[in-house]
């Protein structure tokens, strides 16, 4: 009798315990019509499902903290979930610039896909984002410049005006061709243009309907994959991870990495679409790069991708050109 009443009471203990509800505190730092938050909660509405509710979100109406302290804030448990960049804190992360490197392609879904690929392949080992569960990597979609003031035609055109960066290889990008660039977040950059403390900005096109920038910016030079990619990095606290049952970890680990890579990217490509849209509403006077452009800024980036292999064979990264090699490689597919 004792050894049956013990028996059932391990039996409802593991029942519950493998049923137990867990609510994500979700937090994010743009608005919430952007690709970025409304995808979050298209994954948290995914995971809610998928485990039958076990595991759902509850999305914080603010975020918890500044956009370059997003993976310390989770880490920390002021929120359980949330996507960080990491060029925001420019030194600290190496592997992820290797998806923020010029011409890398047209699409932010095939880049985000490759990109969590080569992460999973050779960087994930080297946990860079420590005390984090990392849900996913992926970019947004082709970096291009953005300015009030004239079309950039040549690299002459760059000079005297003041640029936006995101960090990280975009910093690096801007000081290449001889701009004038600084590290400042997404949201900062309407008042920035708008205030004339900023000329341009490098960005992907749905910034221009997202962040309302069709009021401000007139001349845009748009780059054939992309000038640049910024990275980021879908991530959840560890401790919470660690609270989720063992059944609802491998539902979740279905829907995170390439599938949340490409949820983010086919969402990010859908976005920039709507900037498109919206420039030409505005009337932005819009030029692709001319092929003399183009060339002048792979002659002069091409230190950019010097300088990647060097900072990340120095963190012990055996083969550094092979991987950017292998990336490209899977862009192409």
């Amino acid at each position: 009798m004792h050894q049956r009443f013990i028996a059932a009471s391990l039996t409802v203990l593991i029942t519950g315990a493998a049923h137990a509800q867990i609510t994500l505190t979700a937090s994010s730092w743009v608005p919430p019509t952007h690709t970025l938050a409304v995808t979050q909660i298209k994954w948290c509405d995914d995971v809610a499902k998928a485990t039958a509710g076990r595991v759902k979100c509850a999305h914080l109406p603010k975020p918890v903290s500044a956009p370059p302290a997003t993976f310390d804030s989770i880490r920390d448990g002021l929120a359980d979930i949330s996507v960080g960049v990491p060029g925001y804190t420019p030194g600290r992360y190496v592997f992820s610039q290797v998806a923020e490197l010029p011409f890398l392609g047209d699409s932010a879904e095939s880049v985000s896909v490759a990109y969590q690929r080569i992460h999973d392949r050779h960087f994930a080992r080297f946990n860079e984002l420590k005390g984090l569960k990392v849900i996913a990597v992926f970019t947004h979609g082709t970096g291009n410049v953005y300015n009030t003031k004239h079309p950039i035609n040549t690299l002459a055109d760059l000079q005297g005006l003041k640029f936006r960066v995101g960090g990280g290889i975009v910093n690096e990008i801007g000081k290449a061709l001889g701009a004038n660039v600084t590290v400042k977040p997404a949201t900062e950059a309407y008042e920035l243009l708008s205030t004339g403390v900023m000329d341009g900005a490098f960005f992907p096109a749905e910034t221009i309907a997202s962040l309302k920038l069709d009021k401000v910016v007139k001349y845009a030079t748009l780059f054939p994959g992309g000038l640049y990619n910024t990275s980021f990095a879908f991530v959840m606290n560890e401790d919470t991870w660690k609270r989720i049952s063992k059944t609802d970890q491998d539902i979740i680990s279905k829907l995170s990495g390439e599938t949340a890579a490409r949820l983010f990217g086919r969402g990010w490509d859908e976005a920039d679409k709507r900037g498109k849209d919206a420039m030409n509403a505005a009337k932005v006077q819009s030029a692709v790069a001319s092929k003399a452009l183009v060339d002048a800024v792979k002659a002069r980036t091409a230190l950019v991708d010097d300088k990647w292999f060097a900072d990340a064979k120095a963190k012990g990264l055996a083969n550094p050109q092979k991987v950017l090699e292998e990336l490209r490689a899977e862009i192409s597919k």
